[in-house]
């Protein structure tokens, strides 16, 4: 067990910003999970093929529980867990988006819902990270606890769900940041087949999501990574469900689809793992 101090309270701004984000990538996860194949008439870009789709649909629908569970949270502790990593991934999105804006349903040609999805695309991804970098300082110069607050005890993490983490924090920044660089020669660490600007958004997901478990492993308390938990198992299982739709783009004899499907099952043990940790006095 591991003492602190109880943290400064969420902020009403902090937390309607957690429940708005959360609404908007529902959205973007209903388009691509539910919808695969209609990219070109109701998304921002076209995806292809449609295992692209499923896969960063379920990436955002995990990231709508985190964020939701972080916006329910009652201190700062927990929620910053739901703030920072999806910071992370909407300013790298944002350059994605602009480096490859000439493949975004912006001209006449295109459907008038996907020129709509686009232009949102665009304000959302401008204006989010601006909003939780300015909603992050206020909530970061709200009131802390008064001196002498008395310390609760809270559960550390394991040592080997500490390992587990570090693994998976490693080996999703690593590629992560390959596909975000190199995106074509990268590519070729990925079980199906990505364009370029696919594999940037892939390799921001993975980034994001890196982020979240090195950060997870770095606080080391079971109390305030507890909504990373409930996300990480929904990815695993999301990704699983994708897999039985469009697994066939897989070329499952391969290397890259062994390492895919072992970091998805590294990433649904680590999740369930931390749900099923003994709550810190006073969770919530």
């Amino acid at each position: 067990m591991r003492s602190s101090t109880e943290a400064a309270p969420l902020i009403p701004a902090m937390r309607g910003m957690l429940y708005v984000a959360a609404f908007l990538v529902f959205l973007a996860g209903l388009v691509l999970f539910v919808f695969p194949l209609r990219t070109a008439d109701w998304f921002a870009w076209t995806i292809q093929p449609p295992m692209t789709a499923v896969f960063l649909g379920a990436a955002y629908w995990s990231s709508a529980l985190l964020e939701v569970a972080g916006a329910r949270s009652a201190g700062w502790d927990r929620a910053r867990l739901a703030v920072w990593p999806v910071f992370v991934f909407t300013t790298l999105t944002l350059g994605v988006t602009l480096l490859h804006l000439d493949r975004f349903h912006l001209s006449a040609d295109h459907p008038p819902l996907a020129r709509f999805a686009t232009w949102a695309w665009l304000a959302i991804y401008a204006v989010v990270p601006v909003a939780m970098l300015v909603v992050g300082r206020l909530q970061t110069r709200a009131r802390q606890p008064a001196a002498g607050t008395v310390s609760v005890a809270r559960p550390a993490l394991p040592p080997g769900l500490r390992l587990l983490l570090a693994g998976i924090a490693a080996v999703l920044l690593v590629v992560g940041v390959a596909l975000l660089v190199l995106p074509v020669p990268a590519a070729v660490l990925w079980p199906w087949p990505l364009t370029a600007l696919t594999a940037r958004a892939v390799g921001a997901w993975l980034v994001g999501l890196g982020w979240a478990a090195a950060y997870a492993r770095s606080r080391g308390d079971a109390r305030t990574v507890r909504p990373l938990g409930l996300s990480a198992l929904a990815f695993a299982l999301l990704q699983a469900i994708a897999l039985l739709r469009y697994g066939d783009a897989l070329v499952w004899a391969g290397a890259p689809a062994i390492g895919f499907a072992a970091v998805l099952l590294a990433i649904g043990v680590a999740g369930g793992w931390i749900l099923a940790l003994r709550p810190g006095a006073g969770d919530r």
